[in-house]
């Protein structure tokens, strides 16, 4: 068992640190070109990797903020990267099994790390604002499937950089609750959030046009 943890920790710590400096890359290089889906793949693998192993570090330490961090990482890489394959929602195309029962999981569960927030003793707003973030983020999927006709130009878009961004947030925030001791509690995990969360909002605003 000691071997298994020692290696999942490594290989935790290489995806983790491949996603944090892969991501500017796909970010810098022209959007849709062979170089962006290059870096965008090895992105998403490495926050796969890094999710999944950070998911079983957690629950075989109880490591509460490792888990909302896994969860959430995981969540939303596959959400930005599944976006990929939703271009004619609501034309010739539909959600698939797949589409809802990721969203009923995710549903499930930030509803779950969101009371998990709220009752919490002595009060801890992390899981209250990575589980309300999630959870609307769910809703807004479950809307969009129920809509009919099809879906608003460049709504795949916004979907993709929403999730690849909010999965990249996730990873700086377990590498800083890690890593970035001198930064006190709760502002450990919450920098990430209040400093790229404008970011992600400019970035969808600067795009938009290309998706029309």
């Amino acid at each position: 068992m000691e071997t298994f943890l020692h290696l999942n920790r490594w290989l935790h710590i290489v995806a983790g640190f491949t996603g944090f400096f892969v991501a500017p890359l796909a970010l810098a290089v022209r959007k849709g070109g062979s170089a962006h889906r290059f870096w965008g793949r090895i992105f998403f693998w490495a926050m796969l990797v890094a999710g999944t192993t950070a998911i079983v570090s957690a629950s075989l330490n109880g490591l509460t903020f490792l888990l909302l961090t896994g969860i959430f990482s995981l969540y939303l890489a596959q959400f930005g990267y599944r976006s990929l394959y939703h271009k004619r929602m609501g034309l010739d195309q539909q959600a698939q099994p797949y589409d809802w029962g990721v969203v009923t999981l995710g549903l499930l569960l930030f509803a779950g790390t969101l009371a998990y927030g709220l009752f919490s003793r002595p009060f801890n707003p992390v899981p209250l604002v990575f589980g309300a973030i999630g959870l609307m983020t769910t809703i807004r999927q479950v809307r969009s499937y129920l809509l009919p006709g099809p879906w608003p130009a460049g709504q795949w878009l916004r979907n993709h950089i929403s999730g690849f961004v909010g999965s990249y947030i996730a990873a700086v925030s377990a590498f800083s609750v890690t890593s970035l001791k001198f930064i006190p509690f709760p502002l450990n995990f919450l920098w990430p959030t209040l400093v790229f969360v404008p970011v992600l909002i400019w970035m969808q605003r600067r795009y938009r046009p290309l998706a029309a």
